[in-house]
């Protein structure tokens, strides 16, 4: 248990800024009611953009997406579970391959698929049992591509609806990558080469583009 309660290189639970964070944004009495205010605080602080530089360690890191404001889900779940830990509540990331059927065309030519391999969460463990949060896509976003916005109680797992607003096919869960206590960067990189070569060299430059509103 002590590995989903101490720093990690990319779940730097250490970081001053993610302590300063998870400090200020964790309210309530109970680790279920910080773990929620801080699942919230992630989810809609920090701006889903999947624009990255993916050959940088740094874009994979918790306190890297904080300090930019924005991330992918990777990041996103590696900074919720550093902000948990940071507040000694076990967390650790875990990884899905899913199809998104209403990713945005740009998207679409860019990664070559509607497949996302290593999509990631943070799992938390609270009153006894591990449960799925998914800070992923912010608000703002789900507002712009009316998709449901995904709540988390810290009771139930929070994972991507299989339909949107209007009800079209949104998010299905093709393939289970299991958990780590530490995001497993090498191992993604090699995978985002190997299925997206083109989407996996965008640059340094990459995240300066604008995918959705904060």
């Amino acid at each position: 248990m002590n590995d989903y309660l101490k720093p990690g290189r990319f779940i730097d639970s250490d970081h001053p800024a993610v302590i300063a964070f998870a400090k200020e944004k964790a309210a309530g009495k109970s680790d279920r009611e910080r773990a929620v205010s801080l699942y919230y605080a992630v989810r809609d602080g920090i701006r889903y953009n999947p624009f990255q530089n993916f050959m940088s360690d740094d874009v994979y890191r918790g306190s890297t997406c904080l300090e930019r404001g924005q991330g992918w889900c990777v990041p996103k779940a590696a900074l919720l579970a550093a902000c948990l830990r940071s507040i000694r509540i076990p967390a650790r990331v875990g990884f899905a391959d899913v199809k998104n059927h209403l990713t945005s065309p740009e998207l679409t030519k860019r990664m070559g698929t509607d497949l996302f391999v290593f999509h990631g969460y943070c799992d938390v463990l609270l009153e006894g049992k591990w449960v799925k949060a998914t800070p992923a896509f912010n608000l703002g976003l789900c507002t712009k591509f009316r998709v449901k916005p995904l709540e988390f109680d810290g009771t139930e797992d929070s994972i991507f609806h299989p339909f949107d607003q209007d009800n079209r096919k949104h998010m299905e869960y093709v393939a289970n990558r299991g958990t780590y206590a530490d995001v497993p960067v090498e191992l993604i990189k090699r995978t985002f080469q190997q299925t997206y070569p083109d989407y996996y060299n965008l640059g340094p430059d990459a995240a300066k583009e604008s995918f959705a509103p904060a």
